[in-house]
């Protein structure tokens, strides 16, 4: 006699898992996202109870709704490790400047830049930071992604971080999208510390760090997927090597997960720094060493790549991320999404560039939005991939072979999101 379950997918063309049961993938496992040809999987109480051939998996299971995939591949839902995504404006004006030739100092000179954003998000209100993050989160939701961090860093203050914090809260309690936070007050020198940028350094730690922590473990609501994670950008005219250590360090002793922005312009020695104090994830990574790629492979963090700031931003020079895998990384590809640098909703865009650019087999590509993303948030062992015992984070994707994800461009081909059990058709 069959089990009863919640929600039976059959009949998929490719059913994807991104299995990796050992934890993050790394070298030739990269090149490996587990198709069964025909494939099924069971759902029940928001979890996976089953995954393997049609056949066996409908002659175990029997289930009140049934989907039926012929044609389509299943996958895990996209996990996206690195977004900006809560912010007032935008900065199409700027980024015309630069079209123009306008230099960047220039345009810092007038005012543009993260500063801008800055004053933008301040003056905010947050029922409007809500409103306009939660329409950017449903593009994402709609386009595959189904959890997702949410880093501050556009406040620069004490009341004006905790405001974006109390706005990514809201969309975890209001959003089908899975919602991480990362505390990232470390994202530039705001102006009224111009002149003083250690003393800034002194109120992210002595002040921002503590209040923000406090209020997480206290007075934040949201279903916890994660705990909070605690960012700084280690680059020249942001933060020295000293700098970031200070912040990442007061994370620490408030328990806040590290993670860093480096390598994006220039190589400080931050990735060696933050794997010294245990980081969960190195991002950007456009200009690491051979050395620090080797530091990366020997650790547990997982390097995370941005290829869609390099498009944005007309570049030719993107992460060496084939060198990355070579060397034994655990990668990672993510949007960045915010208004500067990366105003890109699609992971199957970032996915598409980083085969094009960066030298990414589909496969790689894809177990590099999956279940690597996931542990770059600290939440791989729950979800990422299709797993029983995992989170029923599922993608029924309009194509005929995985490799489509990142062959197609200009289109979203997913027809059914499945979070946590729960289905939202599209199409």
């Amino acid at each position: 006699m069959a089990c009863r379950c919640d929600l039976l997918i059959h009949s998929a063309t490719q059913l994807v898992t991104c299995a990796s049961p050992g934890g993050p993938k790394r070298g030739p496992a990269m090149r490996e996202v587990g198709v069964t040809e025909n494939g099924a999987l069971a759902i029940a109480d928001g979890l996976i109870v089953a995954v393997g051939a049609s056949d066996d998996v409908r002659a175990a299971f029997d289930a009140p709704r049934q989907i039926n995939a012929g044609g389509k591949v299943v996958c895990p839902g996209f996990v996206d490790p690195h977004t900006h995504l809560v912010y007032a404006g935008d900065r199409a004006g700027e980024w015309e400047m630069k079209l123009r030739g306008t230099p960047y100092l220039d345009i810092l000179a007038a005012g543009g830049g993260i500063l801008s954003t800055m004053r933008a998000t301040r003056q905010a209100t947050l029922d409007w930071l809500v409103e306009q993050a939660r329409e950017r989160l449903e593009v994402m939701f709609r386009n595959g992604v189904t959890t997702c961090e949410i880093k501050t860093g556009y406040g620069l203050s004490v009341e004006a971080e905790l405001k974006m914090l109390q706005a990514i809260e809201r969309l975890a309690c209001t959003h089908p999208c899975a919602v991480t936070t990362t505390l990232l007050a470390a994202h530039a020198v705001p102006p009224e510390f111009e002149s003083d940028p250690d003393g800034y350094v002194d109120l992210v730690v002595e002040e921002i760090i503590p209040q923000a922590a406090t209020w997480f473990a206290h007075d934040a609501r949201a279903a916890r997927v994660a705990p909070m994670a605690c960012d700084v950008f280690c680059e020249a005219n942001a933060f020295t090597v000293e700098q970031s250590r200070r912040v990442l360090m007061a994370g620490r002793r408030h328990g806040l997960a590290p993670k860093i922005h480096a390598d994006q312009f220039s190589s400080l020695g931050g990735v060696a720094m933050a794997l010294e104090l245990g980081a969960i994830s190195c991002d950007h990574l456009d200009v690491t060493t051979a050395e620090d790629r080797a530091r990366l492979a020997q650790s547990s963090a997982i390097a995370t790549v941005l290829p869609a700031v390099n498009f944005h931003l007309g570049s030719t020079q993107f992460a060496d991320a084939r060198a990355l895998i070579d060397a034994g990384c655990a990668l990672a590809l993510s949007t960045d999404h915010n208004p500067g640098s990366a105003p890109c909703f699609s992971l199957m865009l970032v996915m598409g560039l980083a085969c094009r650019y960066q030298k990414l087999t589909p496969a790689e590509a894809l177990n590099a939005c999956t279940i690597n993303a996931a542990h770059a948030l600290g939440v791989g062992d729950v979800l990422g991939s299709l797993e029983a015992g995992k989170q029923a984070d599922v993608l029924v994707v309009d194509v005929p072979d995985y490799r489509h994800l990142a062959y197609q461009f200009g289109v979203n081909p997913v027809a059914r999101v499945i979070k946590h059990g729960v289905e939202y058709a599209y199409r």
